[in-house]
């Protein structure tokens, strides 16, 4: 880092201005709001059920850490963003936003496209897992696959749901250690989803086949959603 990015950390480090960072209280409930949320919606059982939730919980509160606790990221960049663009103010709040800061957008970073564009991401994806947990629920009380819904349209709404969550937060408040887990997580999901694939077909044999054949596992397919009759009953 160079010496004034120096200085401003000393002075960080120093008082932990509670202006912007520090916040500890706020770290605490960001992260429960959102987690009580995503348990309220996904409803956890098994324990790939509960695998893919911590993964979920350990990126939101690595991520409300830095928003409101400790900001790692703008610690390890100092140097850099110091001499990039001198105007920015490393102890606000806003600095945070740093795609931002990197596209060069001016004014409140709340009210930008890739922010607006980060709220609907979250916004959908809890709603995609309010939405397929009920699917879910009936479907297992019921001992019967779960084809009608969003899982009509795709195997594995709910995690489908996690990913755009994940996403969207990234496109409000980049990190050094969010940008690293996102595709980690992804891919943990898409590796849970196909042990979950082959405990289906086990159970379920030509049926979960026939499912499989007709359904992709995260995209959906574009047009109206296959019909899945499963020995001729409704399958919810």
């Amino acid at each position: 880092m160079n010496p004034s990015a120096d200085r401003h950390w000393e002075v960080y480090l120093a008082s932990y201005s509670p202006n912007a960072y520090g916040l500890w209280s706020l770290v605490l409930v960001y992260s429960l709001v959102f987690l009580v949320f995503a348990f309220s919606f996904s409803r956890p059982q098994s324990v790939r059920d509960w695998r893919s939730f911590g993964a979920f919980a350990a990126f939101v509160v690595a991520l409300f850490t830095e928003m409101y606790g400790f900001p790692l990221t703008l610690y390890v960049l100092a140097g850099w963003l110091q001499t990039s663009y001198p105007e920015l103010d490393l102890l606000s709040h806003n600095a945070g936003h740093l795609w931002q800061t990197f596209f060069g957008w001016q004014g409140d970073p709340h009210l930008d496209l890739l922010h607006i564009a980060g709220s609907l991401f979250i916004g959908a994806g809890f709603v995609i897992l309010a939405m397929a947990w009920r699917v879910l629920y009936h479907a297992h009380r019921a001992g019967r696959l779960a084809t009608i819904g969003l899982y009509a349209r795709i195997r594995h709404p709910q995690y489908a749901g996690f990913v755009l969550i994940l996403f969207g937060f990234l496109l409000q408040w980049p990190t050094i250690l969010t940008l690293l887990m996102f595709p980690v997580l992804a891919g943990m999901y898409a590796f849970l989803a196909r042990i979950e694939e082959r405990e289906m077909f086990a159970r379920f044999g030509d049926a979960y086949r026939r499912y499989a054949e007709a359904t992709r596992r995260f995209v959906p397919r574009l047009g109206a959603a296959p019909r899945h009759a499963l020995d001729g009953k409704a399958d919810y």
